[in-house]
This record gives structure tokens, sequence and C-alpha cells, in this order.
């Protein structure tokens, strides 16, 4: 199994919007670094944290589950979504979702918490520069944030 960190505005697509569905599939990621780590790496059953970002207080607000990996992302075939691609086909996608199943939500871990915490100083999210809206997260960080931040039950 994996971890990753996924990215979301909350005004777009929260925490609470993937509670409500239950299940998503998480479109629009238009970044080719991103869109590899869904082509090739996440895997059925992988866990991510939801991230939820360019908001008053980002941070870690849950967890989701992939529940179907890599498939063509339809909103780049639909001329009416800002995610369309002109020079994508059905034969030849440019891009790439999954489906993620909520798990549960947690009380915000915030990103200043985070970064000053020196135990997850080599975690992508807190690297300098760091935007990419997929992140692998190593095991060890992932269990150290659910041991310190969290009373989750997939400890």
């Amino acid at each position: 199994m994996h971890y990753w960190l996924f990215k979301t505005e909350p005004d777009e697509f929260s925490i609470d919007d993937l509670k409500a569905k239950n299940d998503e599939i998480w479109d629009g990621i238009r970044n080719y670094q991103a869109r590899n780590f869904l082509r090739d790496q996440v895997a059925l059953g992988d866990l991510v944290f939801i991230y939820h970002s360019s908001c008053k207080q980002p941070g870690i607000v849950g967890i989701a589950k992939v529940i179907k990996t890599a498939f063509a992302d339809p909103s780049q075939f639909d001329a009416q979504s800002k995610y369309f691609d002109a020079k994508a086909t059905p034969d030849n996608p440019r891009w790439i979702s999954v489906t993620l199943e909520f798990v549960e939500k947690l009380r915000i871990i915030p990103l200043t918490k985070l970064k000053a915490d020196q135990q997850l100083a080599d975690m992508h999210l807190v690297q300098k520069g760091s935007r990419l809206s997929i992140q692998p997260v190593r095991e060890s960080e992932w269990q150290y944030i659910l041991d310190k931040y969290t009373s989750n039950s997939l400890k």
C-alpha cells in the first residue's frame, strides 16, 4: 500500500463534499508529474490525506481511500468543462483520474503545525516551493501524523 496527499480547494470540492457523496472521481489534475503519479503509482486501496489548500487555514482535513484507479479523466473531453483539453481524445487521453471513497474527516492539521514539526522536515508538503497537487507520503510520515495529530482508527 502507498500513501498520498491530494490537495483540493475547499470552495471547489471539500472533505465535506466527499463525505456527502461518499465517493467521487478525482478529476481536473493538469500537472504532468501529478498525472504520472495517478497513472503509474496510485493503486487500489491506497490511503490519501485530503488537504485543503488556497484557503484561510490550509491543512490536512481528512482521509480517503482509492477505490478505482487510473482511467481517462472525463472532464478533458467535455468542451463545457474548465478542464477541457482539445488535444485529448478517447483513444489518446492526456489526463488521468481516480475515484476516492470517504474514510474519515479529521480535525484540521494546519500546515503551520506540519512545517514546525521536525519529524516531518523531509515531507514533500513542507518543502519550499512544494505546490504539487498529488504527493506521495512516506509510510513513516503517515503513521507519525496519525499518531501525533489524530485519534484515527487506521493507526
